[in-house]
């Protein structure tokens, strides 16, 4: 009942993703007549742009790199595009208002608000603070490997799985750090890194989730399982690279890797008679309850908080549990290999 339900969750998930192809906001004539009419002349009420700037024919002025600001500066700042979108979908969500009308996407994304240029702010805040947590979680583990239990000649650690921890921190990293510059920036290069860097986070958990779960200690067999399953990633990340993003198959992709992932945690712990089998437990039941917040998805409060920010909070002190899991994973193999070899 539990796999069905789990099963039938994330493909309710994956619906719910496909079924979305259109926003109400963009399809708005007065909204599109707004930014057209932006585009073309760089204002958009009493407010003009200075990145929207024109020459006698109507084109835009593009000056040469050397009298550009640094990309620093740049990145703050939006382009003509950019403003008259947001700047748009900020009056007519004021006329809206008026109208007690509720707000709607535009180009499919809630009206957020922005601070200091980032189009996200609690999402890129969360992101940070998920990353921030798994720098914590490594380092606390690292500590805990070479500095408090013991070690093999040469100063290596019992622990069989801590090289493949290690990647799994990196890649986590890499994943939180591309999260929080694509919700603070949406363009085509922030997008593609991060739905690549969070596709090679799934498939590799998915490794890992199959060697530990099965307690895969062997280097030629842990290759046999891994090879067919970093060339499958490797090739779906070049997919949407350099073919087409496909949202619906990128999906797919990641509900597959993410269910067969969900299952093997499960069974081990259903079968497993590790101490801390029942954090493997809190850390599925409640990532099972925080995606809830990816289909019930709702309006963003006072412009800032929405259902995907807070999806983004909720895994900070799962994050917290796993890698205490990670910990006592650590110290339970270690005192146990300790044991046998005396």
């Amino acid at each position: 009942m539990l796999v069905q339900y789990v099963v039938a969750f994330l493909l309710g998930l994956l619906w719910s993703v496909l079924v979305v192809d259109a926003s109400l906001g963009d399809a708005d004539p007065r909204y599109r007549s707004c930014v057209t009419q932006c585009q073309e002349n760089g204002c958009v009420g009493q407010r003009c742009f200075p990145n929207c700037k024109f020459s006698s024919d109507g084109a835009l002025i593009d000056r040469p790199w050397y009298m550009q600001e640094p990309l620093y500066l740049q990145w703050k700042k939006w382009d003509c595009q950019g403003d008259c979108r947001y700047y748009c979908m900020v009056d007519r969500e004021k006329e809206r208002g008026l109208h007690s009308l509720g707000p709607v996407k535009y180009h499919g994304k809630w009206p957020f608000k922005r601070i200091y240029g980032m189009q996200e702010p609690a999402s890129v805040a969360f992101s940070a603070l998920n990353l921030a947590m798994h720098f914590h979680g490594w380092i606390s583990f690292f500590i805990l490997l070479h500095y408090k239990l013991p070690l093999k000649y040469g100063k290596k650690p019992y622990y069989e799985y801590a090289c493949l921890w290690h990647i799994y921190a990196l890649l986590s990293l890499n994943s939180w750090f591309w999260s929080a510059v694509f919700h603070s920036r949406d363009v085509d290069l922030t997008e593609k890194l991060d739905y690549s860097s969070a596709v090679l986070l799934i498939g590799y958990s998915l490794i890992l989730a199959i060697l530990r779960g099965f307690n895969v200690r062997d280097e030629a067999t842990r290759v046999m399982i891994s090879a067919p399953l970093i060339a499958f990633v490797v090739t779906h990340v070049m997919y949407i690279n350099f073919y087409t993003l496909d949202y619906g198959w990128n999906m797919m992709v990641c509900v597959m890797m993410g269910v067969t992932q969900l299952l093997t945690w499960l069974v081990w712990a259903s079968v497993s008679r590790h101490p801390s089998r029942w954090k493997v437990w809190l850390v599925v039941f409640g990532g099972a309850f925080a995606m809830l917040l990816e289909i019930y998805d709702f309006p963003p409060y006072q412009g800032l908080l929405d259902a995907h920010s807070l999806w983004h909070a909720t895994t900070i002190p799962l994050t917290y549990i796993w890698w205490s899991f990670i910990r006592d994973d650590a110290e339970f193999r270690t005192s146990n290999l300790v044991k046998k070899a005396k």
